[in-house]
């Protein structure tokens, strides 16, 4: 018994430990929105349905009274998304302000507000915790689906650039420990999610291996596609690429200058020397 707490315990922690990394990730994203003052066409609905879930499951890991590591790692997530959702609302445009607040009320005032409310007045606890593990287990299969939005971009665009191997490997390793530990604590509704999300890992790293030495293409697509996507096109770069080509191969203005100013003075010397002749 006591090898068997021993085992959820370490799974736990590294758990925690590669979830804490996970949710670090985004980092860079936002020191880019920080550096460039603008959202740049980033989505906010990840950062808020993480945030959604890691509530459901602070609230669910209390009534069960022995998922302490679940708080834990659940507490910091809570943290970290409400300060990308934050920096999201300061930088954004207007309407993805208005879109990113229309979120927050569905999802996790009205939402979870809706969740504890049909729930902690149920009398028997044992039926209370049944229900909220359901409901965790079933956004928490969400959350695991939510990277099929990359791999279909992977795949259409032939471009891991929106898919950072790291960040494949640790999703997977963290659906392996979360996994264990829910089956050592007998918790399905821990177990069974992270086997979707170990699925979803492995597709994404499979998926990384074959397109990342594939060449890149600059693909002029139908705008009606790029507003259903939501794709943003950097139009920077391709205005510097594009900038970078004429300069190199059309003619200076100085040498055009300079060729056009010898040619005259050329011609202005044969002229004065045929009518000296004359």
């Amino acid at each position: 018994m006591a090898l068997h707490l021993s085992w959820v315990f370490v799974f736990g922690i590294l758990g925690n430990v590669v979830s804490f990394m996970v949710s670090l990730s985004p980092l860079p994203t936002f020191y880019q929105i920080y550096k460039k003052k603008t959202s740049e066409g980033f989505q906010s609905l990840p950062y808020v349905v993480s945030l959604f879930s890691a509530m459901l499951w602070i609230y669910y890991a209390l009534l069960k009274k022995d998922a302490m590591l679940l708080i834990t790692i659940n507490t910091f997530c809570c943290f970290i998304q409400s300060f990308y959702i934050v920096t999201y609302i300061y930088y954004g445009r207007k309407k993805e302000k208005l879109e990113t607040v229309k979120l927050m009320l569905l999802f996790n005032i009205f939402g979870f507000g809706l969740v504890f409310f049909s729930t902690y007045f149920l009398h028997n606890p044992m039926t209370r915790l049944h229900i909220l593990g359901y409901i965790c287990m079933g956004f928490s299969l969400s959350v695991f689906a939510a990277p099929l939005a990359i791999v279909r971009k992977v795949i259409k665009t032939k471009s891991v650039e929106f898919m950072p191997f790291t960040l494949s490997v640790f999703l997977t390793l963290g659906a392996v420990m979360w996994f264990f530990y829910g089956l050592l604590l007998k918790d399905m509704n821990i177990a069974v999610p992270n086997v979707l999300g170990f699925i979803f890992g492995i597709l994404q790293m499979i998926l990384y291996a074959i397109y990342k030495n594939h060449p890149k293409k600059m693909v002029v697509e139908d705008p009606k596609l790029q507003l259903s996507d939501q794709h943003i096109v950097d139009v920077i770069k391709l205005e510097s690429v594009v900038s970078s080509d004429v300069n190199t191969t059309a003619p200076q203005p100085y040498e055009s200058r300079g060729r056009g100013g010898v040619e005259a003075q050329n011609t202005k010397e044969k002229t004065s020397d045929a009518s000296q002749k004359v």
